[in-house]
């Protein structure tokens, strides 16, 4: 039986969820618990389609939403290197632990993770440079980010 975790708890869903199985279904009127079963069979859907998705796919779909996150937090004025540095070592530990496990999209990944460490280090240097000077260019190391 799968279930719906809401903040009132797990409720039935499904063929197997009939009303008398959730005291709080019967207090929704009939619009709701029909929009609740639409929810439901969605939520399901999605289930089946994240299901029959490889998990590679997902990884990398995640591992450039940390990119992503990475390169907001360092075009922010002034830029949050804490939090940039956080999202970009996640996708580093992601990316580096998974080694050959990432599929077609994994040379892109480190690609993408190569950038995004050298643009934090163009910015901690910018950040580190006294006011009106600017940074000197550097022969740095991405994984030093």
């Amino acid at each position: 039986m799968s279930t719906l975790w809401t903040p009132d708890g797990e409720h039935p869903v499904g063929s197997e969820a009939a009303p008398s199985d959730d005291p709080s279904r019967d207090a929704l009127s009939p619009e709701e618990a029909e929009r609740a079963e639409a929810l439901a069979r969605e939520m399901a859907a999605v289930q089946e389609q994240l299901a029959d998705t490889p998990a590679d796919v997902i990884v990398s779909t995640h591992l450039m939403g940390l990119f992503e996150l990475g390169a907001i937090h360092l075009s922010q004025q002034p830029p949050n290197l804490s939090q940039a540095a956080l999202a970009i070592d996640a996708m580093g530990a992601v990316v580096d632990r998974l080694q050959g496990r990432l599929g077609e999209n994994e040379e892109t990944l480190r690609g993408a993770l190569n950038q995004i460490r050298l643009a934090y280090v163009g910015v901690q240097q910018a950040e580190d440079a006294p006011e009106g000077e600017v940074a000197p260019e550097e022969d740095t190391d991405p994984a030093d980010a």
